[in-house]
């Protein structure tokens, strides 16, 4: 997902942060009324997600900086520094947070009462209409990547483009919004155990579940970011596609390596090394780079030329470019 989605990125974005917004002060305003430690484990995820979303567009507005000396390929991977501290907020702060609520809760689960459950109800209804709208537009996003490929849309497809991805922004937005949906189907479980057997005990295990999840989406995303910040590679469809397209030049007789490494969503790295035909003189050199480049543009048209490095190999003789 690059190029031209950079639009839908900071859309998909802004709509988390103003639903996660509205979100957190509806659960928080039940969590205190009620004394859920559900609910309270809930509120604690939205104002979370609140302030990672903040986190996800102050990493799109200085991934936009101009090129500098001290960075002369410019600051894309801010991008992915900012999904990686919003994946640590998560597991740190809102995961370990709501844990320690939810032991504390199941452990004096007999003197914790809820009050006015049905508050906690009707919340939890409105999150789930905002979340679904907002998982919705980063849904369409991967969605929209998949289908342009003329891939046909299918779960394994959508995992396959979730861990494929390099659009930071739009898969945290996606697995928050999968976290948070998830919670609310655990916290709306767990106090409808809690109204039916009048015990406590199932909120303060839903609070726990709910940390669980957020820890495990975390760790997720954590992943993820990692391999981007240490310099990951174009995906495996788009290399095999450059490896067939370059295969197929003429003068090239074999490819000896194609290296590669994101510095942004739309921002490459690519460096590759072909041997050549016997018998070709410096004009057909040039030629030959030239279509190279020309060809993985094809593949990647977001590449910028002067990203793009062809090493050339002729028996003894090398060129490079």
């Amino acid at each position: 997902m690059v190029g031209g989605e950079k639009g839908s990125s900071q859309k998909a974005v802004i709509a988390a942060l103003f639903g996660n917004l509205a979100i957190a002060i509806s659960k928080l305003v039940a969590a205190i009324f009620t004394g859920s430690s559900s609910m309270w484990a809930e509120t604690l995820h939205s104002f979370s997600d609140t302030v990672n979303q903040i986190l996800l567009l102050i990493g799109l507005r200085t991934s936009k900086k101009i090129v500098s000396e001290r960075h002369p390929f410019g600051y894309g991977k801010e991008q992915f520094f900012w999904s990686f501290v919003v994946a640590i907020l998560i597991f740190g702060v809102s995961g370990s947070i709501s844990v320690q609520r939810g032991i504390e809760s199941l452990l004096n689960s007999q003197s914790h009462n809820i009050e006015n459950i049905a508050i906690n109800f009707v919340i939890l209804g409105i999150s789930f209409v905002f979340e679904m709208y907002e998982f919705r537009i980063a849904f369409r996003s991967f969605k929209k990547a998949i289908e342009e490929r003329g891939e046909k849309f299918s779960f394994s497809t959508l995992i396959g483009e979730l861990k494929e991805t390099k659009d930071a922004a739009v898969m945290t937005v996606l697995v928050e919004d999968t976290a948070a949906l998830s919670g609310i189907v655990v916290a709306t479980i767990a106090l409808i155990l809690t109204a039916v057997t009048g015990s406590s005990f199932f909120d303060s295990i839903g609070s726990l579940i709910i940390s669980l999840i957020l820890m495990a989406f975390a760790v997720f995303l954590a992943r993820e970011n990692k391999g981007m910040l240490i310099g990951e590679a174009i995906t495996r469809r788009d290399y095999k596609r450059i490896n067939d397209i370059v295969s197929k030049i003429p003068e090239v007789n074999r490819i000896i390596a194609i290296r590669s490494m994101h510095l942004a969503p739309d921002d490459v790295l690519i460096a590759i090394d072909v041997n050549l035909v016997d018998n070709l003189d410096t004009d057909e050199y040039e030629s030959v780079i030239d279509n190279i480049e020309n060809k993985v543009r094809e593949i990647l048209p977001y590449a910028n030329l002067s990203k793009i490095f062809v090493e050339i190999e002729q028996n003894s003789i090398n060129s490079s470019r």
